[in-house]
């Protein structure tokens, strides 16, 4: 090769760089090096998007604070979402437990995320959850003993451990019917032990020993609704978000309070096309100095035409 043909070489290089880094311009990219005791790195983009002109109806002292589209090989089918200081914890429909950082800006407004990890779910005997009738994960609460995860099709709640890592052990599970695709969604901390509610219909506090159902929950839904998250209203109770999910056309979701006997309140957020809004199946609260932050989160379904959204949301005392 020629001095001339290198120099050319070179600068073909230098410009396929500049191209690359312009591409990637305005996209948060992460890859943690050392997996740690969280699991195996994995690539993040994180997206900002907009809440979108029309389709969200928020009620009075509901501000939006942010929205990110998350983009990555091992982001699909994500189902629920957890908060423990700044690490998310959520679960997927293909039996992984995954991690990951949010970042706030100064004002508190969700502006990205990275950092995440993921970690293979596994059976009693160690081995990975499969098929996905075994893995599909639905439901994740911190508990003070434990990581608890509730699956559905093979109905079950288990806990693995303070950090997610031990073998798992079968927790009290709602003594009910649950559809094959309609298992228990819902899963939050409750005074003693945990919340559990089943997609279709139905509420539980369980301990232990046994699981009790609350007696003004709902058990079905007329409008087309389906419970598919829960967690623990720093006011007392819980809040719940419940989906609307007829593809391609309508997605829509609709949070609102359950107080501790299972009785529903207004609709505080409500989305629906063209808003940001997808498959809504994962909820956090969070408090705040100001009232509580909720974040929402979409299962795309492995599905390119859905996207993993993590929204954000104030609520005023």
């Amino acid at each position: 090769m020629t001095t001339d043909s290198l120099k050319m070489g070179f600068r073909s290089l230098a410009a396929a760089g500049l191209i690359t880094l312009a591409a990637c311009a305005g996209v948060a990219t992460t890859v943690p090096r050392d997996p740690g005791e969280h699991g195996h790195p994995i690539r993040m983009e994180a997206r900002r998007v907009p809440l979108g002109i029309g389709g969200a109806d928020l009620a009075p002292g509901v501000t939006w604070a942010g929205g990110l589209s998350l983009h990555g090989v091992n982001l699909h089918g994500l189902s629920d979402l957890k908060l423990d200081g700044d690490q998310a914890w959520s679960v997927s429909d293909f039996g992984s437990l995954v991690r990951f950082t949010i970042r706030l800006d100064r004002a508190g407004r969700l502006v990205g995320a990275g950092g995440a990890t993921t970690r293979r779910l596994t059976g009693p005997d160690g081995t990975p959850l499969q098929p996905k009738a075994a893995a599909d994960a639905e439901g994740i609460v911190l508990l003070p003993s434990g990581v608890a995860i509730s699956f559905e099709r093979d109905h079950r709640i288990w806990s693995y451990g303070p950090r997610g890592t031990s073998l798992p052990v079968p927790l009290r599970r709602p003594d009910a019917a649950f559809g094959d695709n309609e298992g228990m969604e819902g899963l939050a901390a409750a005074p003693g032990g945990w919340l559990a509610m089943g997609e279709g219909g139905g509420a539980w506090t369980c301990e232990p020993t046994a699981c009790t159902a609350l007696p003004h929950a709902p058990t079905a839904f007329i409008d087309g609704y389906k419970v598919t998250g829960a967690d623990v209203d720093p006011n007392g109770g819980w809040f719940v978000i419940e989906r609307l999910y007829t593809p391609p056309l309508d997605m829509r979701a609709r949070v609102r309070r359950m107080a501790p006997d299972g009785t529903l309140g207004p609709v505080l957020i409500a989305l629906r096309p063209p808003a940001s809004v997808d498959n809504m199946e994962g909820i956090a609260a969070v408090r705040t100095a100001r009232g509580t932050r909720l974040y929402l989160l979409s299962d795309d379904n492995a599905n390119p035409l859905e996207k993993t959204l993590l929204l954000a949301f104030d609520i005023a005392d």
